[in-house]
């Protein structure tokens, strides 16, 4: 074995590594440089095919759930439309933004090129509408009623029509079932906007650039659950828009569907008495202005007694919600929002607001006997009442003489009214009022649940007033500098008012007091409101929330999820009296002021109560009322400018109550006529495939 000296070693181990941190040296170089190249050199132009691989959405919206009635009757669903949209984007792009592709669009429509114009625009605080309130990134419908011949030359002229689609699309319907529109309880619908997107982004259901969503009625308060969610899938592609692979995919979710309380038939009935009846006001003389009523609008709730469910709900002026399927013209919005058609999309029965009349004599005469007045005591009902020099009358100024509070109610007696509630002013301090009053007939409509929201299922309802004495100083507050600069002592009646406003609006005065107890004065209150009292007094006391949802059924039936009645609160009166109101009030059917109404009406098997009540509104002609319940319903009416409550109202709810129950103008009953003689308690049946039976 040969030795190899020390130095020898050494010197090869140190060659050895000298060579390997060359050859990393080398290999760092290399890199480096490689790193180079990529970044710096060529950086930008692998920057750019970088980008041309990215991910790509591709969107299936969800198929709105439908709204039904109570027997599987679609209110609103859906059907495939043929639909013209526009890309905005595509349009910005061209010389014209678009101007020259529009115009040939609106020729093979059919359409005036402004009307295209206008629904393509973006809404902003100086655009006026029609215009489009959704995001500007996705399709904007120009129609939704093209022809397949119109579609067909679209697509096959695609060249001569660049950022334009025609593409088959379900699209909302409002079938109107038996001729029932529903048009205020359901609503309609726009696209989402996108502050709305960025509002919804953290909740459960995140709302994408092709939803639209509900923006009155039903449709708004239920959106969440009718609109589903949006299937998205997402793709891989490559800068030439070729997919090269999928990246994730969320299926998606269809909408569920609304069974509501509304029944069509009865719905169908309520708005065509409702027309008939302000059709029938306007060829009466009111003799208090010298012309023919106007009947500009009104409102007809039928109720059932017992639950507070919702079966009809009509409002007039009517609109037809199809006018916003597929974007509004100028035209119509102009028409639906204008005061020459007097606001049609208001719904009169939650946003109709006005004095109530005699149909708020229930209160009173409970906040009377709560007070500790005795309700079969006797009380003046003479043919006026004076306070001050200042003369307060009779209702077609009649008299009769002494009566118990029942009486009063059946013949609508102002004074005995009056005179209770300039009692109570008195006890009360008068115009210097105690610290603490008692003010029995204001807290006592609070407790009946006036002044504040009913809790109906529908956007935007509104409260109705309480005039008492906080209501008194807030608005005198509000007021005072106006009335004071317009209010003349020796003036008009305007002037004077205004005057006596500025000196002591805010006090209670006695006048306030008596206009008050009739339902007059600064008094307001919705059909809604009343229809909700009224059905109180009809099941014992129980004031329920409004409810026309019934349930909520997923698209395939499995999963039903029931909208129960809700209580807020319990009427103010114990047995004694509420036997005492409700048979009062039977008396009116039968021998008071709506007796001539009810002729021939079968009281032993189906027996009625009622209260009239017309309101006078300073500038305008009365306001007709009429409140009913059975056992079964309450149906509330009003008429604004409309008369009488059982000159106008009045026919038009008996005509109603005749088809519910079957009732015959003889007075009989015919089963076989009648709609509905007890609610609908059963839902219908939703199969997986879509099919509805009826109950």
């Amino acid at each position: 074995m040969t030795n190899i000296p020390e130095t020898g070693k050494s010197t090869r181990v140190t060659v050895r590594l000298v060579g390997i941190q060359v050859l990393v040296l080398s290999l760092l170089l290399t890199l480096g440089g490689r790193l180079w190249y990529l970044q710096i050199r060529n950086g930008d132009q692998y920057e750019e095919e970088a980008a041309g691989n990215h991910v790509q959405q591709v969107i299936e919206p969800a198929v709105r759930g439908s709204i039904l009635d109570s027997r599987g009757e679609p209110l609103a669903d859906n059907e495939t439309r043929l639909v013209v949209s526009a890309s905005r984007t595509d349009l910005m792009k061209m010389d014209d933004d678009g101007e020259a592709v529009l115009t040939k669009l609106a020729g093979v429509l059919g359409m005036k090129p402004r009307t295209v114009m206008e629904r393509v625009r973006l809404c902003d605080a100086d655009t006026p509408k029609p215009c489009w309130n959704g995001s500007p990134y996705q399709p904007i419908p120009i129609t939704d009623e093209a022809t397949a011949r119109q579609a067909l030359q679209i697509r096959e002229q695609k060249e001569e029509f660049p950022g334009i689609t025609a593409e088959p699309s379900a699209v909302r319907r409002y079938g109107s079932p038996n001729d029932a529109a529903t048009a205020q309880v359901l609503g309609y619908l726009s696209p989402v906007t996108d502050e709305e997107i960025e509002q919804a982004e953290d909740g459960d259901n995140p709302l994408l650039r092709t939803d639209q969503i509900g923006r009155a009625g039903l449709e708004r308060s239920y959106d969440s659950e009718l609109r589903g969610q949006a299937g998205v899938t997402s793709y891989r592609v490559d800068k030439l828009g070729r997919v090269i692979g999928e990246a994730d995919k969320q299926p998606g979710v269809p909408g569920s569907n609304l069974v509501t309380s509304i029944d069509s038939r009865v719905q169908a009935l309520a708005e065509k008495e409702l027309a008939k009846a302000m059709k029938v006001a306007r060829t009466q003389f009111d003799d208090n202005t010298g012309t023919n009523y106007k009947a500009d609008s009104g409102a007809m709730v039928v109720m059932e007694a017992d639950t507070g469910r919702v079966v009809a709900m009509a409002s007039n002026p009517m609109y037809d919600p199809n006018d916003w399927v597929g974007g509004i013209d100028a035209a119509t919005y102009k028409k639906l929002t204008g005061k020459k058609a007097n606001y049609p999309l208001l719904n009169r029965a939650t946003q109709g607001q006005s004095a109530p009349g005699s149909i708020f004599k229930p209160v009173t005469t409970t906040a009377a006997v709560n007070a500790g007045y005795d309700f079969d005591g006797n009380y003046q009902c003479s043919s006026d009442y004076s306070i001050g020099g200042q003369v307060f009358k009779n209702f077609e100024s009649q008299s009769y003489g002494l009566i118990d509070l029942g009486r009063a109610l059946e013949v609508s007696c102002d004074t005995v009214y009056y005179r209770l509630a300039h009692q109570e002013w008195l006890n009360d301090g008068g115009n210097k009022p105690k610290k603490k009053a008692d003010d029995w007939f204001y807290k006592t409509a609070h407790q009946f649940g006036l002044g504040e929201e009913t809790g109906i299922d529908l956007p935007n309802e509104v409260t109705g007033r309480v005039p008492d004495r906080q209501w008194k100083k807030d608005y005198w507050k509000a007021n005072k500098d106006t009335w004071c600069k317009q209010g003349k002592q020796d003036g008009d009646y305007t002037e004077r008012i205004a005057y006596e406003n500025c000196l002591e609006g805010m006090r209670m005065r006695a006048g306030d007091a008596v206009n008050y107890s009739i339902g007059q004065g600064d008094t307001l209150v919705t059909p809604i409101q009343m229809a909700t009292m009224y059905g109180a007094i009809a099941n014992g006391g129980t004031l329920y929330d409004p409810t026309i949802g019934k349930a909520v059924i997923s698209a395939d039936g499995k999963k039903v999820d029931m909208i129960e009645p809700k209580a807020h609160g319990k009427l103010p009166l114990d047995k004694a009296t509420h036997a005492a109101i409700d048979d009062a009030l039977a008396g009116v059917a039968t021998r008071g002021t709506a007796a001539w109404r009810f002729t021939g009406w079968p009281q032993d098997k189906i027996p009625m109560h009622a209260k009239t009540g017309t309101a006078e509104v300073y500038g305008k002609q009365t306001t007709s009322w009429f409140a009913t319940y059975t056992d079964e319903y309450t149906i509330v009416m009003t008429i604004s400018q409309g008369g009488t409550g059982s000159g106008a109202s009045a026919p038009a709810v008996r005509a109603v109550y005749n088809a519910l129950y079957g009732v015959t103008e003889d007075g009989g009953i015919d089963p076989k006529k009648a709609l509905l003689p007890k609610p609908q308690k059963k839902l219908p049946k939703i199969s997986p495939d879509g099919r509805i039976e009826a109950p």
